[in-house]
């Protein structure tokens, strides 16, 4: 089957159709912005609208009727939605599924040859013929048409309008295949055949692409109903119709998904909660739930023999039941039944069943439908399709089964909020049936929402659907009140009846896919906290509970789900309740995302409505990736192997003795016993939730965004910004601290912030140990000083000294990842799930001093990256080499002695608390290479992180005389000794005495530190920072103090002179940027990547700032944020945006000089070329000097407080309007 095809189809036709109705409903006055009044030239049988076109619209006959049936169906829904737009949405989705429903159905009959005439509808059997033979031949058809209408047919022929006469006829099909599947064909003689407009003709058309882009194998029933081995094979009409209905809402789908972070919609809950059943999980919850039961009655039966996916135990014995029933007695219900691919395969089982005790497949197929298959969807698009393929399974036994007439068990849900009160004077004379219809109005309300989640009191609804046919036709004299009550009240109330007598039965196998949805408004979240509060974690939990009181004692419940029912505490009083009430008969836990079709993990399983008196069959499909085909396989190889490895019989008992009661079936003796003799966590520290701020971005930086001595970083006494643990990505031992949260005030902005929450403030500035509580692989804890507040987001235990290192080193062992991994295996971890990891506490880890080594490795490799608040020096230039390939060596010597150290040190540590657990058998000390948290030497990416520090030399953030940071916010001149010339200035800008007279013309700069009050003793810069926080970026060497002549000086200082061209070949070769020389290269790497890898490093809060006028790098400038003032942009404008201008002006004019008078042809085109560039280069400046210019007046000053992005976007915003002059973040 092409899936791509059929998606790229659906999803196609959806917007077509809704655009093409949208379209014609605006034609007759009917849109989203209201209903237009016809125009009082208006007849009684002429009705005219002004539509805003050229010719008002003009409508008579049947179009009226039609017409006015659609703003009836609009009014109606209004009544249910919040808005008429609302209302008029519904109506026209409602109306494109409608046709594209059609569509499909009778695509597939014609394929199929199921049609009752043999004529092809929407195509030909001759391939090389356009036109269907629909049109072609309609008088060989069995449609019956009136001297009229014949006489229409030869008309529109002549005239060649063949669209019109395919749409006439096309519509008369669908009215004439009522008479067989009229839930699918009702009647169109309303407003959905006003609102047709397909076209065969058209080459961009629904049905040319609906011939032509799907091929007719993919909608043929396979002939054969075996596989090689004598399994039941499904059909693929079930595959393709469900893969077409999935499709065709999967945009939508997908939008209300993306849309509605919060709660869902009314009429947006069927797109949201849509998801196809994959067909093995169908088949392994059929065989093992309808299979299953009639194999358990039955003995002599050799069922088993032909259902591929049916479970057994280890020793092959089936429990089995001592009850005698018929087939008829299997009945099998879907609450929500989709498209229907539950039901279709459940037939097939079915069939086979029936086969059996000797039905002939004719009688078994009528039966099926009659007796046995049942099923009910919110969705009426999704009822349709599931109808029109159970009604094909029977066709395909049994080639009459469309005229015979039967009666099926499959409904939509309807909701009675347009229904009053059931009683109509005069026609409704029966109390006791009225008690029952004024009970179905009641109970049905929001019933669209609820579905089939509400539990309904078994009644006699058939003895009220035949009180209901006795009114209709003993109705007398009537009114106006009677007949609108006929008309629309009684045909609901039949509908209403039927879906009670279908939700209140009980039934031998409940079978589903429920609705994953958590985010619940309206009624539906009312009844759901109302009715099953225990179990309203999620919509499919409640179903999992709501769907035994369906199903018959020692009945089977069989679902899809996500799987994170079976272990998180959301779902423990679901879990303890089938634990201690019901029976877990198998399960299969697929790979974390194995399903692609959704974006959670999920599972399958059957349920047994009794008490287990057998083990639970259980599969655990985790270490398989590769998507549900891998899933599948390993499934069926278990099934043939039961010492696979994977498949595990489980005590359903023993879940209870673990806290949470997680269904971790695939425990050992061994691991049970860890439960039993640890102390939990809890019982010696304490794992918490810490601070919520409800505004990370008012109250959270990024350490290095503000200003350094206004951090407890540095010891103040007044300090603003405190470190903040609040979570990062997978990393052990040390590391992730970037955060610092405003507690300026002991946090008294922060508590008075209303939505903000202060848990656990008695902990706070404690030594502990953190994580993430959502990860996207195993945990991983670091430890952490005094000092540090801590989120929700980064939770934290504490405990004591003796404790704390033992808790670090175990829960990053191999042996707690075992654990958390029955905890919980969603990789949320909560501090209640930490403190549920059992304790057993010896001597042996403390003793052995490896926790404190691994902590000091970590910090170690932390610390060597700039992003880290105790950086001191870059690696790369601490090395007494004058060659950085010599110190580049080195430095990957060091990584990987420390790699391999701290591999070592953990994998003694596994050895350890393996002993401990006394697990031996089932666990192994080995940690692969990618579960070590410190990194190994990048050539390229220490090379960049070279450059980075280098540039932060340039800027003073960092001095090759001084560890760590030495300027981050504050006076420059507190830190840096400024000069003119050679005269030291006072804090005054004054020469001070003994210094340089004659400085007038001299220049500012930065030679010594400001560390002693006498500038002739104070510490000598052998690199001095950048006089006044400019660097511009050149494409060009125009200036010897741009970036790359700045870099050239600063590898002399640490490399020295005589290696220079060698170490910038070495840098060069590392970037890897387009370059003929080295220094073009790293030219290159400064005009196009330098700002990309710093904003990708800081995470967003890049703290140097490249101001750059366009794509022709007219213009690149950096500034260093932490020295930003009112003046910089006016400084930027004047001292190197305008002195780079008059740069290309003198150029334009020397190469023009060139071209004048150069007798070189290839001399004159190059510098053609480039003049042409520097044409582009200097109108580019001259544009952003217009944008500059307005900012550069308004002396914009920052606050580091504000951090990056408050600041970025406040320096680019004059009178309201943003001017773009920084590269975007």
């Amino acid at each position: 089957m092409n899936k791509t095809a059929i998606r790229k189809f659906a999803e196609w036709a959806r917007e077509k159709l809704i655009e093409d109705i949208k379209y014609k409903a605006g034609i007759v006055g009917i849109t989203e912005n209201g209903i237009a009044e016809k125009l009082p030239q208006s007849t009684s049988d002429t009705y005219f609208y002004d539509v805003g076109t050229k010719d008002y619209t003009k409508i008579s006959g049947i179009e009226i009727k039609q017409r006015d049936a659609l703003v009836k169906a609009i009014q109606t829904k209004e009544r249910c939605y919040k808005s008429y737009q609302e209302a008029f949405e519904n109506v026209i989705e409602e109306v494109a599924y409608t046709w594209f429903n059609r569509l499909i159905a009778i695509r597939f009959m014609e394929v199929n040859d199921y049609l009752p005439s043999g004529v092809c509808v929407l195509s030909s059997e001759n391939k090389a013929k356009k036109e269907p033979d629909l049109v072609t031949t309609p008088f060989d058809t069995d449609l019956e048409f009136t001297s009229y209408e014949q006489d229409r047919i030869i008309q529109l022929k002549d005239d060649n309008k063949l669209d019109e006469l395919f749409r006439m006829l096309f519509i008369k099909q669908c009215n004439k295949l009522h008479d067989i599947l009229p839930e699918l064909f009702e009647k169109t003689d309303d407003y959905s055949e006003l609102l047709l407009t397909i076209s065969f003709t058209d080459p961009e058309g629904i049905i040319h692409h609906l011939i032509n882009d799907i091929e007719d194998v993919d909608f043929r029933i396979n002939d054969e109903m075996y596989t090689d081995d004598g399994k039941i094979k499904a059909d693929g009409q079930v595959e393709i119709i469900g893969w077409l209905y999935q499709y065709y809402i999967s945009k939508k789908h997908d939008e209300i998904v993306n849309i509605y972070k919060g709660t869902v919609k009314k009429a947006d809950i069927p797109a949201a909660t849509q998801l196809f059943t994959t067909d093995w999980i169908v088949r392994y919850m059929v065989d093992n739930s309808l299979g299953r039961y009639w194999i358990e009655r039955n003995p002599q039966s050799k069922l088993a023999e032909k259902l591929e996916f049916f479970v057994t135990p280890k020793n092959g014995e089936i429990q089995y039941v001592d009850e005698k029933i018929n087939p008829t007695d299997l009945t099998f219900f879907d609450p929500c039944m989709g498209s229907g691919h539950i039901l279709v395969y459940a037939f097939d089982v079915l069939m086979e069943i029936y086969r059996e005790v000797g039905y002939s497949d004719r009688d078994a197929a009528l039966s099926i439908v009659e007796n046995n298959l049942f099923g009910m969807d919110i969705d009426k698009r999704a009822y349709q399709l599931a109808y029109f393929a159970v009604m094909m399974k029977a066709r395909s036994y049994n080639r009459r089964a469309l005229t015979k007439g039967i009666s099926n068990n499959l409904a939509v849900v309807e909701e009675s909020n347009s229904i009053d009160k059931f009683a109509c004077n005069g026609l409704t004379t029966d109390n006791e049936q009225n008690k029952i219809g004024e009970y179905l109005v009641e109970v049905y309300k929001d019933a669209q929402e609820i579905g089939t989640l509400q539990t309904i009191e078994k009644k006699d609804y058939k003895e009220f659907v035949e009180y209901l046919s006795n009114v209709e036709s003993s109705a007398g004299q009537i009114d106006l009140f009677s007949t609108a009550w006929l008309n629309d009240t009684l045909p609901q109330m039949v509908q209403l009846a039927k879906q009670a007598k279908i939700m209140s039965n009980k039934y031998a196998v409940v079978c589903t896919n429920p609705p994953y949805m958590n985010k619940l408004e309206g009624q539906l979240k009312k009844f759901v906290v109302d009715n099953y509060k225990a179990y309203s974690g999620d919509l499919f939990s409640v179903f999992i509970y709501r769907n035994f009181d369906y199903c018959k004692v020692d009945g089977y419940s069989a679902f899809m789900t996500p799987f994170v029912w079976l272990f998180i505490k959301t779902y423990e009083a679901l879990r303890t309740y089938i634990i201690d009430t019901k029976a877990i008969t198998t399960l299969v836990q697929m790979e974390y995302s194995a399903f692609e079709e959704a974006t959670v993990p999920i599972c399958s399983f059957v349920l047994k409505n009794g008490k287990a008196t057998e083990k639970a069959l259980c599969f655990r499909l985790s270490d398989f990736k590769g998507g549900m085909e891998v899933q599948k396989q390993k499934v069926l190889e278990a099934i043939e192997n039961k010492n696979c490895g994977y498949f595990y019989e489980a005590e359903q008992k023993d879940f209870r003795r673990i806290p949470g009661s997680p269904l971790a079936y695939w425990l050992s003796n061994n691991m049970y016993n860890v439960f039993f003799e640890g102390k939990l966590l809890n019982q010696i520290g304490k794992p918490e939730q810490g601070m919520a701020t409800a505004d990370n971005g008012r109250f959270v930086r990024k350490w290095y965004e503000v200003a350094i001595n206004k951090t407890s970083l540095r010891k103040n006494a007044y300090s603003k910004w405190i470190p903040y643990n609040n979570g990062g990505g997978f990393r052990k031992w040390y590391g992730f601290n970037t955060d610092v949260v405003n507690w300026e005030n002991n946090g008294l902005e922060i508590k008075s912030f209303p939505k903000a929450y202060v848990r656990n403030e008695r902990d706070y500035f404690k030594s502990g140990i953190t994580w993430n509580a959502i990860t996207s692989s195993d945990v991983s804890v670091r430890f952490f000083g005094e000092g540090f507040i801590f989120s929700n987001a980064g939770m934290a235990i504490f405990t004591s000294e003796q404790y704390q290192k033992y808790l670090l080193a175990f829960i990053n062992s191999c042996v707690s990842k075992s654990i958390l991994s029955i905890l919980s295996p969603t990789l949320n971890y909560n501090a209640g799930d930490m403190g549920n990891i059992p304790i057993i506490f010896s001597d042996a880890v403390n003793e052995s001093g490896l926790c404190n080594k691994c902590i000091e490795i970590s910090k170690n490799d932390w610390d060597a990256f700039e992003t880290s608040w105790d950086f001191k020096k870059h690696p790369l230039a601490s090395y007494s080499t004058n060659k950085t390939s010599t110190a580049f060596e080195l430095w990957a010597k060091e990584c990987d002695e420390r790699f391999k150290q701290l591999k070592a040190n953990e994998e003694e540590l596994n050895r350890i608390f393996i002993d401990i657990y006394g697990l031996q058998d089932e666990l192994t000390p080995e940690v692969e290479d990618k579960d070590v948290t410190v990194r190994k030497a990048d050539l390229q990416r220490d090379i960049k992180s070279l450059i980075s520090y280098a540039v932060g030399c340039m800027f003073g953030r960092y001095s090759l005389e001084r560890e760590g940071i030495v300027y981050a916010g504050g006076n420059f001149d507190d830190v840096y000794w400024k000069y003119k010339g050679q005269a030291a200035l006072d804090k005054n800008g004054e020469p001070i005495e003994g210094g340089y007279a004659g400085i007038s013309l001299a220049n500012y700069h930065y030679p010594k530190f400001h560390d002693t009050e006498d500038w002739e003793t104070a510490t000598e810069l052998s690199f001095e920072p950048d006089a006044d926080n400019c660097i511009p970026i050149t494409d060009e060497e125009y200036f010897e103090d741009d970036i790359v002549g700045l870099f050239c000086a600063w590898l002399k200082k640490v490399y020295g002179e005589d290696t220079l061209e060698e170490n910038l070949d070495f840098i060069a070769n590392a970037l890897g940027n387009k370059g003929k020389t080295s220094r073009e290269v790293i030219r290159n790497y400064f005009l196009t990547d330098f700002i990309k890898d710093h904003i990708k490093i800081y995470q967003k809060r890049p703290i140097y700032w490249l101001f750059d006028s366009g794509k022709q790098n007219g213009f690149k400038a950096l500034v260093y944020m932490h020295r930003w003032n009112a003046d910089t942009i006016g400084n930027v404008r004047v001292e190197y945006l305008h002195r780079i201008q008059r740069v290309y002006e003198k150029e334009i004019i020397r190469m023009q000089e060139i071209i004048d008078n150069s007798h070189d042809n290839k001399e004159i085109s190059n510098a053609t070329k480039r003049k042409e560039k520097l044409q582009k280069q200097i109108k580019e400046t001259k544009d952003y000097d217009a944008k500059i210019a307005h900012l550069a007046l308004s002396r914009i000053d920052i606050d580091l407080d504000d951090g990056v992005k408050v600041n970025y976007e406040k320096v680019q915003t004059a009178d309201g309007k943003k001017m773009q002059i920084l590269v975007k973040i």
